[in-house]
């Protein structure tokens, strides 16, 4: 029966199918994402934040395989390689592209492994190659500045909570190198004033405890006591888990990360938490710091992606080495200034 109808309007079957298999492609795409992602925060226990970030990304492939009347299950190298294509013709840096095809190569070994597919279509799929671009960073002197001007804020005499905060926040964010949703994730059970340190937890849930310097400590003592307090009393109704958040807004709400960006903008219009999570690896390192201990500090699960501040250091780096190696210009200069000064040493004997 179905012949006959090809046979007699093969035109107009293909009109009525096509709608057909788009929204079959939609739900089947939208189910087997929704799967994924609860995966990924049940199983990998990943953050909202990045769930929400892979899910992106995958529904921009999702999409981009309807217009190639594909779905996920059907998806060839040859539509990965278009997708990649697609990308960098649409301006997309190869940064982002390589992001999003290494989402996309998680998402297919979930479904190998699943036995959703028999086949990965990722393979032989060349990541673009990233641009190595060096992190931002403010130079200390910059960040001393920022922080003196918020320490002069808060230690006015009329200051308010949200000043005894925004300069606690501050002294966080360079002193540990956290980055922004630790900081609003924090709780005040997180902070061990008296061992002076903080429990942070990372990416996936991950915790680690950061060291935190003195006047880091100091702010935090002084919002805890002083800010904090008048911040909670604003919202008499604030549920449990929320009231034992660390920074509340001027409302008594848990602080929001464009919350704490826009502070910190205020502050240096150059910086972002970002860049001072940056500026503290960048200072470590050029003072000496190995790269171990900063990784362990920032919470990297690989220390190639601790690496990137070596470049940063460069200037120190060159230094110590024309100081320290045998045929290091200054070095030379340096052991004939202390040959000719023996030699005057001998000849005035």
């Amino acid at each position: 029966m179905l012949s006959v109808v090809l046979e007699a309007n093969p035109l107009t079957l293909s009109i009525h199918r096509q709608p057909i298999i788009g929204r079959v492609g939609i739900v089947g795409n939208l189910g087997l994402l929704q799967e994924y992602l609860n995966y990924l925060r049940v199983e990998k226990g990943l953050r909202p934040l990045t769930c929400e970030a892979y899910a992106g990304d995958l529904k921009t492939f999702a999409e981009f395989l309807e217009g190639r009347h594909g779905v996920f299950v059907t998806a060839t190298q040859q539509d990965v390689a278009a997708f990649l294509e697609n990308l960098r013709a649409h301006g997309i840096d190869s940064r982002s592209a390589a992001r999003k095809l290494s989402c996309i190569r998680g998402f297919y070994k979930w479904l190998l492994l699943d036995r959703r597919i028999h086949h990965d279509p990722t393979v032989n799929i060349e990541s673009p190659k990233a641009w190595k671009v060096l992190p931002k960073s403010l130079a200390e002197a910059e960040v001393n500045n920022m922080l003196q001007v918020a320490q002069q804020s808060a230690n006015h005499p009329q200051a308010r909570a949200g000043e005894l905060r925004d300069r606690a926040i501050l002294e966080l964010l360079y002193a540990g190198g956290l980055r922004v949703s630790e900081v609003t994730g924090l709780s005040t059970s997180d902070v061990m004033l008296d061992s002076g340190r903080v429990l942070v937890r990372g990416k996936g849930d991950k915790e680690r405890i950061v060291p935190l310097g003195v006047k880091a400590l100091e702010a935090l003592a002084v919002y805890l006591r002083e800010g904090r307090p008048h911040l909670a009393r604003l919202r008499a109704k604030a549920h449990s888990a929320d009231g034992a958040k660390l920074f509340l807004s001027l409302r008594g709400m848990p602080l929001t990360r464009q919350s704490v960006w826009m502070m910190v903008k205020a502050h240096d219009s150059s910086a972002s938490p970002h860049i001072l999570r940056h500026s503290c690896a960048t200072h470590m390192v050029e003072h000496g710091a190995d790269l171990r201990s900063v990784q362990v500090l920032l919470g990297h699960a690989d220390i190639s992606t601790t690496q990137v501040y070596t470049h940063l250091a460069l200037g120190r780096l060159k230094a110590v080495h024309r100081k320290h190696h045998p045929r290091s210009i200054r070095r030379d200069v340096d052991d004939a200034d202390a040959l000719a000064g023996a030699s005057l040493k001998a000849g005035a004997k």
